[in-house]
This record gives structure tokens, sequence and C-alpha cells, in this order.
């Protein structure tokens, strides 16, 4: 099961949290990886080493996906089959939030917030769909959402919003692709431990909270994502069209948390 070997794929956002894990699971199975950054930093060179210590070829783009839409994309897009003319996985990870009350969002961070999780993964899943339509090949894309497409986070309204958008984005991009031989999913992760969330480690009380209002009671690494991507990929999803897979413990599904006695 999961035999990928002969794919390739972009990560964007892969440097390092989700996109990291997701490429280096998918280099595991023999996919050849093209890694994206802003920079060609240390952490993206990491991945990239990873990757090659998994036997593929790997490339590296390097962009910013919160400048203008039109040209980031096609920067993207150009470098990555660039490096592999046969790229046929699209995983749209790269994501982010800036934190800021309702009443104090701009519409410049606003619109930022939307060109990254937003603009940028709807305009590349179009530019490879026209690409992969133009050689007669089959597409599969992975677009990365997050808990909070449903479930509302004070602090980040406009993020909340963004990633609302990713859910319906994933439906209709999947219903428009699907008579084109291109599969377009989603993975919705709950609270992971990333680097952007790596400081929750420092308040005792929120960990708690996340964990009491989390079924399994885990807040796990990356790599819980990873075998989640790897599935909507492959093969074996060949079925499975414009689903958000929750990756979230069970979060989602509990109306009102209450364990041994604690209510919150």
């Amino acid at each position: 099961m999961f035999e990928l070997k002969g794919h390739a794929a972009l990560v964007t956002g892969s440097s390092k949290g989700i996109g990291r894990a997701i490429a280096v699971a998918l280099a595991g199975l023999g996919v050849d990886i093209v890694v994206h950054a802003r920079t060609l930093s240390a952490d993206a060179q990491y991945t990239i080493a990873e990757c090659k210590k998994r036997g593929v070829r790997t490339g590296f783009v390097a962009a910013d996906l919160a400048s203008p839409t039109d040209a980031a994309v096609e920067k993207v897009f150009t470098e990555a089959t660039k490096h592999f003319p046969n790229l046929d996985l699209l995983v749209n990870n790269a994501g982010g939030a800036e934190f800021a009350e309702f009443e104090d969002v701009s519409l410049a961070q606003f619109e930022r917030t939307h060109r990254l999780n937003v603009a940028f993964p709807y305009f590349l899943t179009q530019r490879f769909a026209k690409h992969w339509q133009a050689r007669n090949a089959e597409g599969r894309v992975v677009i990365v959402g997050s808990i909070n497409g449903q479930l509302a986070e004070t602090g980040i309204s406009d993020y909340d919003v963004a990633k609302g958008g990713v859910e319906m984005m994933v439906k209709t991009l999947a219903v428009a692709l699907a008579p084109k031989n291109i599969r377009v999913n989603g993975l919705a992760p709950g609270m992971i431990m990333t680097h952007a969330n790596a400081g929750l480690n420092d308040d005792p009380a929120q960990v708690a909270w996340v964990k009491h209002h989390t079924p399994n009671g885990l807040i796990p690494d990356a790599d819980s994502c990873a075998g989640a991507a790897v599935y909507l990929l492959s093969d074996e999803a060949y079925h499975v069209h414009g689903h958000m897979l929750m990756v979230d413990g069970g979060m989602r599904a509990w109306q009102h948390p209450i364990r041994d006695g604690w209510k919150q």
C-alpha cells in the first residue's frame, strides 16, 4: 500500500513543521521533492538533507507567498517544474496568522492573511491544473487548512475566516477538477506541537485546557499529519474527492468536554 515511487511533489512551507513532516514522509516512499521556503534557511537545508537521505532527488524554491499572488505563483510553478517536469503532487501547506483582536485588524493585515492562506493555494492549484491538463496528466492536490476553519478562536479572526475559505476551496476545486483527472482534498490539523506553537509549553494551564478539550488528550507533533497527507495523495484514495480530513484528536466532535468532574 501507499506506493508512490515515480511521483514528484511540491510541498509549500516545508522548511519545518507540518510541511517538513509531509515532505520527508513522501520522500520515504520514493517521491522526488521540491522543498519551498521564503529563503534557503538552515531549516530548509535540514529538510532537503532529510529528503535526500531517503534516496530521492530534491529541489528547492525560495518565494514569499504573501507577496503579490500572480508573481509568486508563476515563480513557484516555474522553478518547481524546472526541477521536475513530471511533478504531479501538490501540497499547499504554507499558511500563517498575525495575532490581533478583531477591532484591531487592518485591511492590510486581512489582505496579507488571505493572500497567503487562500489566494496563493487557489491560484497555484489553478496553474498546476492547466499544466496537467495540457500534458494529459493526472494531478493530486492536498490543501492544508486548520480546525480554525470550523471552530473560531479569539485574536485571529482574519485567519479563521481564511481557513473557512480553505474548507470551501477544497470542495469547489474538487468538483471542478475531478472530471479532469485531478483529485483535490484537504487536511485540517487541530493543535499540533510545531515551532509556531512551541510557546504553548510555557503555559501549563493552556496545555491542560487543550488536552482537556481533545478527546484523546494529546498535543502531537507534526508527524501526526504526515500519514494523513500520504493517504490522500495515494492511489488508495482514488475515490476520495473534496474531503477535509480532520487531524484533531476528536476536538471538533466533542460538544461538552467533561472529564473527571472538571467542567470548562
